[in-house]
């Protein structure tokens, strides 16, 4: 094998000298600085050329170590140290750097490839690289062993992308859980930024405060007061301003005054509700101002109330009186036959049984009711507290207009929640009773009358609140002032 080494002050001069000793085909396998300039090994292609060919005796146990070059792949056609010579330019770069230079890129690439969803995937070993393709020059073990690209730092990055490209996603519910709570969050914050601009205004302008007072001590909900107040006009005093509550009040109450009475009109109506709000009495008056006008022939009565004892003979009672025949059905089936007979009557009313709004029967009495042409009244109590007379509503809602009979106002210390509900869930209030007598006791529904009736002065009560906790009636949702503020027509 013939290997030189040649010095020379600069490497231009040690390449010129090895080109001289081998000619064209020169290869250079190493160049080191030294003290008196620049040392060069070099050898001739034709070495390397006749070290890649097979040999037909077998090899010696022990053999003396080749030169890196040389350890190539079963050469196919052309040599591929020469191609690669060729096409790096290997006359002008040290050898050692060839072969850090394709060792690296050998390793990205299998690094690369373990960083792809395999099942059984695992780092390789630098001792178990594979070439990638038969012409592709892989030096063999030894050099492996003794190359220093183990210690290079160029092999960082490809295991920390590696490990970045393999690391768990952050969880989803996670995520979306820290939103809801950042959400959360940001309305608590609105919302308190909301009550102390309210209350600071409020503050401000004594005609307002004075108003929010008068309304929460009515019994009309902080909700709907605030909604209404805040549409207040800064240039009305104290004796406009309340005209102009009154006023939004009376326009946001709907009643049947623009239509005919309910037992003028005629039609098949359920009368539904809570227990001990007056339906079955209720029912006798409408059919008592339907006889005087039309008959007692015009005027059917049925009763579904086969719950409460003595419901039917109440009943009974009250169409004896009117020259009417009661009847009782037991389900649907029996509801549709008698609404069959008694088809040709101006009004037919049916009573119903009394069920608490959260009461399992509730659902099983109104699908005995889910047949054509039979409308709901809704009877609610005047004198019933907010809560109670909201839990009914949901509890008795039907789809679209949902019409309503308001009873004992009598009996009814304030009716600020009676028509703060009647406002804020829209309902049609149909009609209005205030006394036990048949058919006396029997208003039409005045929403000039029922406003004026619930912001009027009564006694000072233990329930009514002062100026100063005036505070405590401003903490709601965003959504539900949202939902509320646009019901009210200012």
């Amino acid at each position: 094998m013939n290997i030189k080494r040649f010095h020379a002050p600069t490497a231009r001069e040690a390449l010129a000298k090895a080109r001289m000793a081998f000619g064209d085909g020169t290869l250079i396998l190493s160049n080191r600085p030294t003290p008196n300039g620049v040392e060069v090994v070099a050898t001739a292609e034709e070495t390397l050329s006749a070290l890649d060919e097979p040999v037909d005796t077998p090899a010696p146990q022990r053999s003396t170590p080749r030169p890196a070059a040389a350890r190539s792949e079963e050469p196919t056609g052309r040599n591929p140290v020469h191609q690669d010579t060729e096409q790096l330019a290997m006359s002008t770069l040290s050898f050692q750097d060839y072969v850090r230079e394709r060792m690296l890129r050998r390793r990205h690439d299998a690094l690369g490839e373990e960083a792809q969803p395999a099942p059984a995937a695992r780092m390789p070993r630098p001792s178990e690289a594979a070439p990638a393709a038969p012409a592709a020059f892989a030096p063999p073990a030894p050099v492996q062993r003794h190359n220093p690209l183990k210690a290079t730092p160029a092999a960082a990055p490809a295991r920390v992308r590696r490990e970045s490209t393999l690391a768990p996603a952050p969880s989803l519910a996670g995520q979306q859980d820290l939103m809801q709570q950042l959400q959360a969050m940001k309305d608590l914050i609105e919302d308190r930024f909301n009550t102390l601009s309210w209350l600071g205004q409020a503050r401000q302008n004594p005609i307002q405060s004075n108003l929010m007072l008068k309304m929460i001590r009515s019994g009309y909900s902080p909700a709907l007061a605030r909604t209404i107040l805040e549409r207040l006009p800064d240039d009305l005093d104290a004796g406009d301003s309340v005209r102009w509550l009154m006023d939004v009040l009376e326009r946001n109450l709907k009643t049947d005054a623009a239509m005919p009475p309910l037992y003028e009109q005629g039609g098949t109506y359920a009368l539904v509700g809570s227990t001990g709000v007056g339906k079955t009495t209720t029912t006798a008056k409408l059919a008592a101002l339907c006889a005087r006008i039309h008959g007692p022939a015009s005027v059917g009565l049925i009763t579904l109330d086969t719950y409460r004892v003595g419901a039917h003979e109440q009943l009974r009672s009250y169409g004896r009186m009117l020259g009417i025949v009661a009847h009782l059905a037991h389900d649907q089936a029996a509801l549709q036959d008698l609404l069959g007979l008694l088809s040709g009557k101006k009004m037919v009313l049916i009573d119903t049984t009394g069920v608490a709004p959260r009461d399992p029967r509730r659902r099983d009495m109104l699908d005995v009711l889910d047949l054509p042409g039979v409308q709901r009244l809704l009877v609610l109590n005047a004198g019933s507290h907010g809560d109670t007379l909201d839990d009914t509503l949901a509890a008795f809602k039907t789809p679209g207009t949902q019409q309503a009979i308001l009873t004992k106002v009598d009996e009814a210390v304030k009716l600020g929640p009676a028509v703060d509900a009647l406002v804020r869930h829209q309902l049609l209030l149909r009609g209005v009773t205030n006394g036990q007598r048949v058919p006396e006791d029997w208003e039409a529904a005045d929403a000039h009358a029922l406003v004026a009736t619930s912001m009027r002065s009564l006694a000072r009560s233990a329930f009514d609140p002062k100026a100063s906790e005036l505070n405590f009636f401003f903490s709601h949702g965003p959504e539900q002032a949202t939902r509320e503020r646009g019901l009210v027509d200012a």
